[in-house]
């Protein structure tokens, strides 16, 4: 447990039992923990930095990331004459959030960071109204702690917390203060096909044995944002499809009401 003089939401704490040897721990850690849609336990901690408007270490089971957001007036060249803002994010994990090592990306970034990154901006100019966010441009970035799995979807989760309080600190300058420019929340979930049942927020264990895992991005009305799924070694057909999103569906609805009471007040929908 953090002890910590602004408080965290926890959604839940994980029982802990005795562990079973690799590889049976492969295929069972995830049941012995919680049932097969249940979240891993989640924890928000909102203004972790005091040097960007945003600030939130979001923690995912034994996936941490730290994500910011910071406010600039300087646009994308292409967007200058146009009086609108822009939304974009960067995605890295740091070299000790995983075993080994990773290294740093210094001078090109990998395919995978690339395609990360550009999920997470796309998720939140998804529910933006650039027009009433007016020229600025609010870039989340998203620094992996830890790694144990769903780093991306946990990226987009803390991330719109992180730029929903970027956008509470400049509401004064935005052209129209009451309009609010997201039209409405994002959080994002994977889940995935294991030992023959559909289940919700893999670890890394977990999305390893998985025949087939898929990323769900949705609004808090419901609404898909985006859909990345992939049969590894496997096809699934269209009740697994099904059944998965159902249970996307419901993870996100929880991961928003975290959200909402993460942010309490200043919660804008």
């Amino acid at each position: 447990m953090w002890i910590d003089s602004e408080p965290f939401v926890c959604n839940r704490w994980a029982v802990t039992i005795s562990v079973v040897s690799f590889p049976l721990a492969h295929k069972y850690r995830r049941f012995m923990t919680r049932k097969a849609n249940q979240l891993r336990p989640v924890k928000i901690k909102r203004k972790f930095t005091n040097k960007t408007p945003g600030s939130v270490l979001y923690q995912s089971g034994e996936t941490v990331v730290l994500c910011t957001a910071s406010v600039s007036k300087d646009v994308p060249p292409w967007m200058r004459d146009d009086e609108k803002g822009w939304i974009t994010a960067e995605y890295n994990m740091l070299p000790g959030s995983t075993s080994p090592r990773k290294r740093r990306d210094r001078n090109k970034v990998d395919g995978r960071t690339t395609e990360i990154q550009r999920l997470i901006g796309r998720s939140f100019r998804a529910v933006a109204d650039l027009q009433a966010l007016g020229p600025v441009q609010i870039t989340v970035d998203c620094d992996v702690l830890q790694a144990d799995g769903g780093t991306r979807t946990a990226s987009i989760t803390g991330g719109f917390i992180a730029l929903v309080d970027a956008i509470n600190s400049i509401k004064k300058d935005l052209p129209d203060p009451k309009v609010f420019p997201l039209r409405d929340s994002v959080a994002a979930i994977s889940v995935g096909v294991v030992d023959g049942k559909p289940v919700t927020d893999l670890d890394y264990p977990m999305d390893f044995a998985a025949a087939v895992d898929m990323n769900v991005v949705m609004t808090g009305k419901g609404q898909f944002v985006e859909v990345q799924g992939t049969g590894e070694e496997s096809t699934f057909s269209e009740t697994e499809l099904a059944a998965l999103l159902k249970l996307a569906k419901k993870s996100v609805k929880e991961l928003t009401e975290l959200q909402q009471k993460a942010i309490g007040k200043k919660w804008p929908f």
